[in-house]
């Protein structure tokens, strides 16, 4: 099926042609605070540390934060909430919370409660769930590229209920002012407009991180057409969102959706494929196991893939080709800024494929986005230095912030049990584990001219009531928390300027005198209005 990029509802035929056509070089010029000029930035801010937590939209957590846009101020308005079921009629209640992976069941337990709730946001609260909410990990919610649209709806967020595989739980919050990083949020800045980079998941948000782009799958004639997504083509036609072919057309009252076809492959977009979904890396640590000793035979892969039953699982077998395109570690590189990142569990997952999925899901491969890229091929020797030199562990991080050494350019991926991931991390630990490495930052020789942000990749599926501005075919997605930390950060301050996740590759650009890649949104700010000089 052939889908052209002007049929969807953000989607600007110039930005998309942008955006399609990779990531290439573009000018360094952004929007930024009037108030903050380069030579402050570049004279106050030598170090700049990206932490990148999981899976929660904005309201979620910061919906209850004195002087942002949350849930009081969408609860004023019924239409800023209601949720709508498959048919466009009104929910009467919210649905039931469904059991996940394929079961028709529903959830009992702790989560059983939600049942006919009102049809509006709810609070996830001690007395329902037994005990302290942030400390369950409670149910995973879908949260995919187009998935994710359907439940934006165009920008009225009112059908998270109806294409959520958690039903009525996609409505939930959190009251988060006993988290350490709220505390943190009130002494520095919190940004109230910050949107996730793409629709959809970590695996495609991850990528937008590092390359502002969403990786195309290299020509091949092995090209798993298997894997590619079925959108119902009349339904897109009519709205203009994309709509994901659905087997039934059965109220979310009575069960989950159930797609014809969810996959990891776009549609044919103008005669090309992108991996929107989770999709594994060629290179270990990979969750298609390995193939050959030098870790690099794509063609045994495929073909191990060939009457395999887990090839028709949504998340590819065959994994992605090494990808090619453009990324904010080539900026860094080519103007001689060193960079590295950090992730929890690295080591232990390079030592022991087995480890990768389980318990305490140590390490999830599809959240190290620069192990998919041909730069850091383990094939040859200039591969394996890229490796050393720039894709290290936590423990690494640790000992190069005590010393002082940490490069220009810190990016950190905790390990999955700390990244507060619906389903298998709670709101607790992955709080305390984040913020117990501000403190350590804090206590580095470096904090003096170090500016931290820690974000979120994307919504996890939960709802939030602000509308994503338009941008254009790959997103932006629904809002996400946003906190700048800095001896220079402005100090109880709600940042009301609208940002994305490609707003801290412009900070990065600006502040080290990158090119922009060819994906950078230039409407949206470049963080310096956090900043106070």
């Amino acid at each position: 099926m052939l889908i052209s990029k002007n049929s969807f509802w953000l989607a600007p035929v110039a930005a998309a042609v942008l955006l399609l056509s990779a990531c290439g070089s573009g000018d360094s010029s952004s929007p930024s605070s009037p108030h903050t000029t380069t030579e402050q930035l570049k004279a106050n801010i030598d170090t700049v540390v990206v932490i990148y937590a999981e899976n929660r939209s904005f309201d979620t957590l910061y919906g209850k934060f004195p002087g942002a846009d949350g849930i009081e101020n969408a609860l004023k308005d019924p239409t800023l909430y209601t949720q709508l079921d498959r048919d466009d009629s009104v929910l009467p209640v919210l649905p039931d919370v469904w059991a996940i992976h394929n079961s028709p069941d529903l959830i009992q337990g702790n989560w059983g409660w939600i049942k006919g709730l009102p049809n509006r946001p709810f609070e996830i609260t001690s007395d329902k769930v037994g005990g302290d909410p942030l400390s369950l990990a409670g149910p995973d919610l879908v949260h995919r590229f187009y998935n994710n649209q359907m439940q934006i709806n165009g920008g009225k967020n009112n059908k998270f209920a109806a294409y959520s595989d958690a039903g009525g739980l996609s409505m939930g919050h959190y009251d988060g002012s006993s988290m350490k990083m709220w505390k943190l949020a009130q002494q520095y800045t919190l940004a109230d407009k910050f949107f996730q980079g793409t629709f959809g998941g970590s695996f495609q948000n991850h990528q937008y991180l590092v390359c502002l782009c969403t990786p195309r799958w290299a020509e091949d004639a092995n090209f798993p057409k298997s894997r590619v997504t079925i959108l119902d083509a009349l339904i897109t036609a009519i709205t203009g969102i994309p709509t994901l072919a659905v087997k039934n057309s059965l109220s979310a009252l009575v069960a989950k959706p159930d797609y014809v076809n969810d996959r990891n492959i776009s549609p044919e977009l103008e005669g090309k494929y992108y991996a929107i979904n989770t999709s594994q890396p060629s290179f270990q640590p990979s969750g298609t196991p390995p193939a050959t000793a030098d870790q690099s035979s794509v063609d045994w892969l495929l073909a191990q893939a060939n009457g395999n039953p887990a090839a028709s699982n949504r998340e590819a077998t065959v994994p992605l080709p090494p990808l090619t395109e453009s990324t904010i570690g080539d900026r860094l590189s080519e103007k001689g800024v060193s960079w590295k990142w950090y992730s929890g569990g690295w080591n232990l997952a390079l030592r022991d494929y087995a480890t990768i999925y389980e318990a305490p899901y140590s390490f999830q491969t599809h959240h190290q986005p620069f192990n998919y890229y041909n730069r850091f091929t383990p094939k040859t020797e200039l591969g394996k230095k890229e490796r050393v030199d720039h894709l290290k562990d936590y423990d690494d991080l640790v000992v190069d912030a005590k010393a002082g050494k940490l490069p220009q350019v810190v990016f950190y991926k905790p390990a999955g049990v700390d990244t507060q991931h619906a389903g298998y991390a709670t709101i607790r630990q992955g709080d305390e584990h984040i913020a117990d490495l501000i403190q350590k930052l804090q206590a580095s020789p470096q904090w003096g001219k170090m500016a931290i942000i820690v974000t979120y990749d994307e919504n996890g599926g939960f709802f939030d009531h602000a509308k994503p501005p338009k941008g254009d075919y790959w997103g932006p997605g629904t809002r996400i928390p946003a906190i700048i930390i800095s001896p220079f950060a402005k100090k109880g301050f709600v940042d009301h300027t609208e940002y994305d996740i490609g707003s801290i590759h412009q900070f990065i650009s600006r502040r080290f005198g990158l090119d922009l890649l060819a994906g950078a949104r230039k409407t949206f700010g470049d963080l310096t209005n956090a900043f106070n000089f």
